[in-house]
């Protein structure tokens, strides 16, 4: 008998020379192939996952019978392209799609329980398009796949929707153990061609829901909020395979890891012994736990002595209470926020925040003002800040929610920062953005972005972080005014921050006008670099240059706000705060400082008074952590890789006055560390 061929894909895009297992089909087959009746009268090809051999898939296929899809916001339009040709080619092929991005309401006009054509104008928009499965896949597909030998009478499979009919969801899979790992079967290995220089992301899932119904989060909806749990000898199992198989990096899919101490704390502490072991996974990336609290201390910490992590997210979104209500968010106390800062500082655990920019409710006072509290609040602020993506199946998208707070979105090609600017093929991905709520206009969200980038790329990377501070903290002056006042410099005179603003202004405008997000520098790498990252990288080329450019600001902001500071403090500050970033042409293993004052205890102890900068000649000193002579590495490894570790300026905490104690403390870290894999 003539097995029935399937052909799949999950398109992905290349960051460096890594993508991504095509995991999601993987598990699927994988459960199919449990049942070996079935199994043996299918055929499944190669998945498709590289953007741009394209036409090379399209030629490739050969009298398919099935053409699977996985679809997400970063596949989408290339995933139609192919499903497309392939039904134009063979038109009797079943083109089905699953996966994310896969509507489970098209325009808002699909009721969830009805048995009936109830799909909207899906299937005329996407004619080629023959099946819909929604959410989890696994039962679903091996339900179709079985009616498809049988008598393709799909009515009484559940999960599904066609041109004529939608039949009532699929039940969970609360037995996740049911399911086969596509990890220990090879199967992600089967399904992939071996190409040269090309490492593999795997993937990781230990448990699938989320108890939180945050909105703009299509995660929550999705998994119908109860968590459920895989067994713990499958886990371990899978991350001896990741340390075998040499697993550069593991995208832990969970939706929020850490929820369950002790059981995260057994997986951390698996992952750390095969690192140590084997030296594989290098890296691990999970998505912690939206309730963070001190119960992470420990997993961090596991994994971070191992080398597998670089720092812990603190996902705030929003500091705004009205803001957080909207959004259906519940975040700590602001109060406790400060107190878990505060201990994963104690613990030497480098973390970093997030902000959502755009939300419904949030106003540009409101968004200023958690700005400033975030400033205040981390003594060693990192913070990434992202537009309001507004995804299908999320919350934020429900008509009556849109209405409610007049949510006003534009389509923007994706925002994919790091990706490799080859390997990319030529169709665009797009995302649907906010542009304005019945909160904030559209001038007002484009003023959030410029304050979101003083506070990235000058205050979090560090470029003026102590000179705020000192001004804060000698004038009382608010780090929101201190910015008010760089921005006026920067609008008003000539200078490399000027250049650097103007390019923003620029960005900005054809960022809300639908041209994306995308910025690329020559001069830096070939990659896609966040604009604050690229703003940090040319500020930096040369220390003397910066340091003049900083002095001008300084003296307008003297003027300007009315202060008389000594001009030999306000230069040796300026070269003080020089001094604590890692510049381009500096390449010093160990970097060293004559400081006319007692910059580390005035600023670590926070004086407030200007006679507490004592004239005491110091000679301070830190390790260079970015030692790299290449142009490209460097970049990469000072804020690509180090933006979390903080990797690309030191606080003057860490510095040291004795030279002979720098270099006892180095030997004894050297001595302690083990040999280590990752990216």
């Amino acid at each position: 008998m003539k097995k029935i061929k399937v052909y799949s894909s999950q398109f992905n895009y290349q960051y460096g020379k890594s993508i991504h297992f095509p995991y999601s089909i993987a598990s699927l087959f994988a459960y199919i192939k449990s049942f070996p009746e079935l199994d043996k009268k299918f055929q499944f090809e190669k998945t498709f996952i590289f953007r741009n051999k394209l036409d090379e898939y399209v030629d490739r296929i050969k009298d398919p019978d099935i053409l699977l899809c996985s679809c997400y916001v970063w596949n989408w339009e290339i995933t139609n392209l192919l499903a497309k040709r392939v039904k134009e080619k063979y038109p009797k092929c079943t083109v089905m799609y699953g996966g994310p991005q896969v509507p489970f309401k098209y325009e808002g006009r699909v009721p969830v329980d009805w048995i009936e054509n109830s799909t909207g104008n899906f299937f005329e928009d996407y004619p080629y398009v023959d099946i819909l499965v929604h959410q989890e896949g696994e039962y679903t597909i091996k339900n179709i796949f079985e009616k498809y030998v049988k008598d393709k009478d799909l009515l009484e499979v559940g999960g599904i929707e066609t041109k004529d009919f939608r039949t009532l969801a699929q039940d969970r899979i609360w037995d996740l153990d049911t399911l086969p790992s596509p990890y220990l079967t090879d199967l992600v290995w089967d399904l992939i061609e071996p190409v040269k220089d090309v490492e593999y992301i795997a993937a990781w899932e230990t448990n699938r829901g989320c108890p939180f119904q945050c909105t703009f989060c299509d995660w929550g909806s999705a998994t119908k909020t109860k968590v459920r749990k895989w067994g713990m000898d499958k886990l371990f199992e899978e991350i001896e395979w990741f340390a075998d198989n040499k697993i550069p990096y593991i995208d832990c899919c969970d939706a929020n890891f850490g929820i369950f101490t002790d059981r995260d704390l057994s997986l951390a502490k698996k992952l750390s012994a095969e690192k140590k072991a084997k030296g594989f996974p290098g890296r691990i990336r999970p998505a912690w736990t939206k309730s963070s609290s001190d119960k992470v201390i420990p997993l961090a910490k596991e994994l971070l002595d191992a080398d597998l992590l670089r720092a812990v997210t603190l996902a705030v979104q929003s500091l705004d209470p009205t803001t957080l209500d909207v959004i259906k968010r519940r975040n700590i106390k602001f109060d406790k926020f400060g107190e878990l800062v505060q201990k994963f500082r104690e613990e030497h655990i480098e973390n970093y925040t997030e902000l959502i920019m755009g939300m419904p409710g949030e106003t540009l006072d409101s968004f200023k003002t958690g700005l400033e509290q975030l400033m205040e609040l981390f003594p060693r602020p990192v913070v990434f800040i992202y537009n309001c993506g507004v995804f299908v199946n999320a919350p934020m998208n429900e008509p009556w929610y849109v209405e409610k707070y007049d949510i006003r979105t534009i389509k923007s090609p994706i925002y994919l920062w790091h990706s490799s600017i080859h390997h990319r093929g030529d169709i665009p991905e797009y995302e649907d953005i906010t542009v304005s709520t019945n909160t904030f206009n559209l001038d007002e969200l484009k003023e959030m972005y410029t304050y979101g980038w003083f506070m990235q790329a000058f205050h979090s990377l560090g470029i003026t972080e102590y000179i705020s501070k000192f001004y804060n903290q000698v004038y009382d002056l608010n780090y929101i005014d201190f910015y008010t006042s760089f921005k006026d410099y920067c609008e008003n005179f000539s200078s490399l921050f000027q250049t650097e603003y103007n390019t923003l202004r620029d960005y900005i405008d054809i960022g809300y006008d639908g041209g994306g997000w995308n910025h690329y520098d020559e001069s830096l790498a070939e990659i896609l670099w966040p604009i604050e990252e690229a703003t940090w990288l040319r500020c930096v080329k040369n220390s003397k240059v910066l340091q003049n450019e900083l002095m001008k600001f300084v003296e307008f902001l003297e003027q300007q706000r009315g202060f008389q500071t000594d001009s030999n403090i306000t230069w040796d500050l300026v070269k003080f705060q020089t001094y604590l970033l890692m510049t381009m042409d500096k390449e010093d293993t160990i970097k060293s400082f004559d400081s006319k004052y007692n910059w580390k205890s005035f600023l670590v102890d926070n004086k407030k008074h200007i006679t507490d900068l004592l004239e005491i000649p110091t000679k301070y000193h830190y390790q260079n952590k970015v030692l790299e002579t290449v142009r490209e590495k460097w970049c990469m490894k000072a804020i690509w890789i180090g933006r979390s570790q903080g990797n690309y300026k030191c606080h003057p905490e860490f510095l040291y006055e004795n030279l002979n104690k720098l270099f006892k403390d180095l030997r004894e870290t050297i001595h302690e560390e083990k040999p280590h894999s990752g990216v």
